[in-house]
């Protein structure tokens, strides 16, 4: 993901909470590869300064964020790889159905070195609850589809490949002929309970502000850009 496509996402977020025809929206990515491989590295080379790292989590927690913000149920179909901003994307919907190839991680950890906003690390919290988030996060692994379903990171795993697309169709179908109106108070009716506890995202501008600016992150980008293994300094 580029940062236009974080931001073009967004703006469908918010063109769909405003048109009042929609009763479901479905998020899939193109092709069988990947739902979201995560942001596109190469953008980060060119943060220099506290305002560069606290803009990009500022922009991922507000055009993710307007996921969460959509009336309508929101649904992703996932297959392959649901990696790092695209589970955060993921875990901002409502739904989430894999196929047998869906694979869920944030490897940071592993790979840049940098680290989740606020906003993001709530989602995660939210789905799998404290303990398991932290794990995901200190190993740096990916989960795969059974296993994922098993920790409630998504709802469902289809049998096939092919019957990804048809069985979310049915679903969104499904929840479209219920009533619009109860639908909306049950989406908005959780996001206000679970809003009671989180935190404000400013909370956390130091910790990002801490990884974006380190030389492990440096290091990091060269790495996983170079196709090597990064050697971490703690710096």
């Amino acid at each position: 993901m580029t940062f236009a496509m974080y931001d073009r996402l967004g703006e469908i977020a918010r063109e769909a909470n405003a048109d009042d025809s929609l009763r479901c929206l479905v998020l899939t990515g193109a092709g069988d590869k990947a739902f979201v491989a995560g942001t596109d590295i190469g953008q980060f080379r060119e943060f220099r300064t506290e305002a560069d790292a606290t803009a990009y989590e500022e922009r991922m927690e507000r055009e993710i964020g307007a996921l969460t913000e959509v009336r309508i149920p929101v649904i992703a179909a996932v297959r392959g790889a649901c990696t790092g901003g695209g589970l955060a994307i993921a875990a901002a919907c409502d739904i989430r159905i894999g196929s047998p190839s869906a694979r869920f991680g944030i490897p940071i950890a592993r790979t840049l070195g940098n680290c989740l906003s606020i906003a993001s690390l709530n989602l995660l919290i939210d789905l799998l609850g404290p303990a398991r988030t932290k794990e995901l996060l200190f190993t740096a692994r990916l989960i795969e589809a059974a296993e994922a379903r098993e920790i409630g990171l998504v709802n469902e795993v289809v049998d096939s490949e092919e019957s990804l697309l048809p069985r979310v169709e049915a679903l969104a179908e499904q929840i479209a002929a219920n009533a619009p109106l109860t639908i909306r108070a049950v989406k908005e009716g959780v996001r206000r309970i679970l809003g009671q506890r989180h935190l404000d995202g400013a909370l956390g501008r130091d910790l990002i502000v801490a990884c974006y600016l380190s030389d492990d992150f440096r290091e990091g980008m060269a790495a996983f850009l170079e196709k090597r293994k990064p050697d971490w300094q703690g710096r």
